[in-house]
């Protein structure tokens, strides 16, 4: 197992490379999904959430290791860099391959754990959640920041997307799951619209985010930001409920 760490964290390195090690044993289990899991750690005075991915398969093995970056290694390293763009994430601090000469087997991504109010996916599924009109007028605003800065966030999902109340009527919003971005020059209109597309199939909502949207990105009218980003949105929600019926239908020949 190999494991970089964050130069903030160098001190740590016997307990970071133990918590790698005895992953399946110890930590407090926080997420556990069908792909990859996450646990919690203590280290000195901050809580640690290490996320596990899947081990890739026979093919992946092969081009995580010689041709492309683990999962791992880009979460760590685009968090790094949209830190350093002004982008909130949780502090990146280590990354571990386990790689042999069959290709990668387990990796590890490890940062910090941060206590949060919600994540956006409340603010879709509780339309009366308090504060609801500033929390989702400052997301718009965050967004915006991201498009602006070239950062094409390709899994701009509801869940990815962490918010903590900082002082009356002020947010703070945190991006997760990293592994899936890319850095442009310029982000153009359609990208725009179409990273803003996942987030929401609420069109009150589109409607609200579209209106904020205009009054920051004005080479654009209100009316036209909002007939794009739903027309994306609507294309996209398509898309996901035939993926879930595929599913349900395979599921049930199996």
């Amino acid at each position: 197992m190999q494991i970089a760490i964050h130069p903030d964290f160098q001190k740590y390195q016997a307990e970071l490379t133990s918590f790698i090690d005895s992953f399946d044993d110890a930590g407090i289990l926080f997420v556990e999904g069908k792909r990859n899991k996450i646990k919690l750690f203590q280290l000195g005075d901050k809580v640690v959430s290490i996320k596990s991915f899947k081990v890739p398969n026979s093919i992946n093995k092969i081009a995580y290791k010689f041709f492309r970056k683990s999962k791992a290694k880009r979460s760590f390293e685009y968090a790094n860099r949209i830190l350093e763009l002004g982008i909130g994430t949780p502090q990146p601090i280590a990354f571990a391959e386990d790689c042999s000469g069959f290709g990668l087997g387990r990796s590890f991504y490890a940062c910090e754990h941060l206590e949060v109010d919600l994540t956006f996916r409340e603010l879709v599924e509780i339309p009366d959640y308090p504060d609801y009109d500033t929390i989702l007028s400052q997301f718009v605003f965050f967004c915006f920041q991201l498009h602006e800065k070239g950062v094409e966030f390709l899994d701009h999902s509801p869940g990815n997307t962490l918010i903590k109340k900082v002082a009356d009527g002020k947010y703070a919003f945190f991006l997760v799951d990293l592994n899936r971005m890319n850095f442009l020059r310029e982000m153009n209109f359609e990208k725009r619209m179409k990273n803003l597309s996942h987030l929401t199939p609420r069109k009150d909502m589109v409607a609200q985010m579209s209106l904020a949207y205009s009054k920051l990105y004005t080479s654009q009218s209100e009316a036209n930001i909002f007939q794009t980003l739903w027309s994306y949105t609507e294309k996209f929600q398509k898309k996901f409920h035939q993926k879930i019926r595929l599913k349900k239908k395979l599921k049930f020949w199996n």
